[in-house]
Formats: structure tokens, C-alpha cells, sequence
């Protein structure tokens, strides 16, 4: 469903699904996404209009960098249980300014202020990987920066990775190419 919805999405041929009345009123009740995306907070990223999706389609977590916290497991536990969303999806793209900044730092070895300083520090282990793996630009260091987030969540969440050792849910990474519009899967965690 998300490989065609973005497929729609590329070709220009979106049929914004469930987006009507109906589908609210169907939802006020309860909820049963078939993903959740873990995504960017960047504004070029909007998860349910890359995958064509329509609401109660997809349960989505964003953060910049798609950086993990303690308020993203507990959003993704919660869809995990008791929700039982069958798929995560750690969604990253090309030219994100939360890696960039992180790369950044790594070069000039000079932190960024503020809270970006948190950021950064939560991305820095992805760029350290990429180093040693000989990659130095922005757009492949977002590549390993969304596979380690994937390992990272059944790292860190046990609700998760039971998850996906008993089979009820998989971890996917996919970067997303900003021109193209197409998402790319990258890395797999469970049954995919």
C-alpha cells in the first residue's frame, strides 16, 4: 500500500484516499493505522501525502533528524501496543538539515547551540558509522543515519523488539529523494 500510494504520488496520479466525511465519522470510535511512520519534522516530508494515504491510514511520530526520545519510543510503543500497527517505518531523505548540522559538527568540531545541540549528539553516532564506512556526504550519511535508527529502536525498546522477534510487527528504513518524490527502502528489521 505504500509502495503504490508513493508510486501515485511521483506519477502525479494521487487519489487522496479516505479524506471524506465518511471516513472521519468512521474514525471516531477507534483507530487501526496500518503503519506508523517515524519521520523528519521537516516540512518537505509530510508522510501521509508521499504515501497518498488518508487519515487513520498511518500513525505518525516525527522529530527532526528523526532523532529517538523517550516521548518517540512511547509513541511508538503505544502504536505497537496496543494498537498493533504490523510495520514501522524510519523515514529520513536527502538534504535533512538535522544531519547536515551533524556532519557539520563533526568536520569543524564546533557544537551548535541551544536544544540543536541535542540533536546533533543523538545523530553523531550515525555520522562516527558513516565515517569509518568511508562516507562523508550529507545525503549517505541520512542512509546510515536511518539504519541505525531502525537497529536503535529494537536496541532501546523492548516492547519493540518483542514486537519484532514474535513476528507482529517489522522495522523498515526508507529515505525519501526530495526531487524525485520516491521513497527508497534502505534497511529491514523482522518479517518484510
Amino acid at each position: 500500500m505504500l509502495r503504490d500510494g508513493n508510486q501515485r504520488f511521483v506519477d502525479g496520479a494521487s487519489i487522496h484516499p479516505n479524506q471524506d466525511s465518511a471516513r472521519r465519522h468512521e474514525l471516531v470510535a477507534s483507530q487501526n493505522p496500518i503503519c506508523v511512520i517515524f519521520g523528519c519534522s521537516d516540512s518537505r516530508l509530510a508522510a501521509e501525502i508521499i504515501f497518498d494515504l488518508g487519515l487513520g491510514d498511518a500513525f505518525v511520530v516525527r522529530s527532526a533528524g528523526h532523532v529517538i526520545d523517550e516521548t518517540i519510543l512511547g509513541s511508538l510503543e503505544y502504536a505497537v501496543d496496543p494498537l498493533n500497527v504490523p510495520l514501522i517505518v524510519v523515514l529520513g531523505h536527502d538534504s535533512c538539515g538535522a544531519v547536515t548540522a551533524s556532519v557539520e559538527a563533526y568536520e569543524t568540531g564546533t557544537m551548535p547551540g541551544g536544544f540543536v545541540r541535542d540533536l546533533v549528539e543523538r545523530i553523531m553516532p550515525s555520522v562516527l558509522t558513516a565515517q569509518r564506512n568511508g562516507i562523508t556526504d550529507v545525503d549517505n550519511t541520512v542512509v546510515e543515519h536511518v539504519r541505525q535508527t531502525g537497529k536503535r529502536l529494537l536496541d532501546t525498546s523492548q516492547t519493540i523488539a518483542t514486537a519484532v522477534e514474535e513476528g507482529r510487527t517489522a522495522v523498515l528504513g526508507v529515505c525519501y529523494h526530495l526531487a524525485e518524490g520516491k521513497a527508497e527502502l534502505v534497511s529491514g528489521f523482522g518479517n518484510v
